[in-house]
């Protein structure tokens, strides 16, 4: 069992059940459809969230008790999320498969991060977005929720360099007040990106 799966092996959901701000925010802007992908996605309280504004939305995590919860916080929403347990190590990126790929506070190692973005560059389908809120390189003074290692944390350059062919439609790197369940409370320091991938 990986520290995740026993993070969320107890009733409460850690980090809520409410969407993140900023994706429910840019969901509204963008009024994103179709076929969406919720990585790294925990106890489901996004996944949940974009199918209840009616997209077919799967949810892939690592921690099976995660996916658990996904499925009850659904059922009781009265929406389907598919979830698949994933590692993102082995994770397939099926070419321009999704309409909308999503990574709320995902954290890996920088090899894996890496090879992650790039799945995510390659699956996502033309005219499609990937839309993502993370803890910057700057979020560990604030102590206000994330990974303690710096290596676990993104820097700006990592989606402006891999997304530089794609339609940047928003970047933000500062300052952010976050109340999400236990684990994110407070002033914080994120990176939000939202990249559209250009029709060819």
């Amino acid at each position: 069992m990986n520290q995740w799966d026993t993070r969320f092996q107890n009733e409460t959901f850690v980090y809520g059940t409410e969407p993140n701000i900023f994706l429910a925010e840019m969901q509204k802007k963008l009024q994103l459809s179709g076929e969406a992908l919720a990585i790294a996605e925990g106890e489901g309280r996004n996944a949940v969230f974009l199918a209840e504004q009616g997209m077919n939305v799967t949810a892939w995590d690592y921690a099976k008790s995660g996916l658990n919860k996904t499925e009850k916080l659904a059922k009781q929403r009265g929406v389907t999320v598919r979830t698949e347990l994933v590692d993102l190590n082995e994770a397939k990126w099926e070419k321009e498969r999704w309409d909308e790929i999503v990574c709320v506070f995902g954290h890996f190692p920088k090899k894996l991060r890496t090879k992650t973005l790039q799945g995510v560059k390659e699956a996502v389908k033309q005219g499609g977005y990937f839309i993502t809120e993370v803890y910057s390189t700057y979020q560990i003074p604030y102590k206000s929720g994330g990974p303690q290692d710096v290596e676990l944390l993104y820097s700006p350059e990592e989606f402006l360099q891999t997304f530089s062919d794609w339609r940047i439609v928003h970047f933000f790197i500062g300052e952010v007040t976050r109340h999400e369940g236990e684990l994110h409370n407070g002033l914080s320091h994120v990176i939000q990106f939202v990249g559209q991938k250009r029709q060819e």
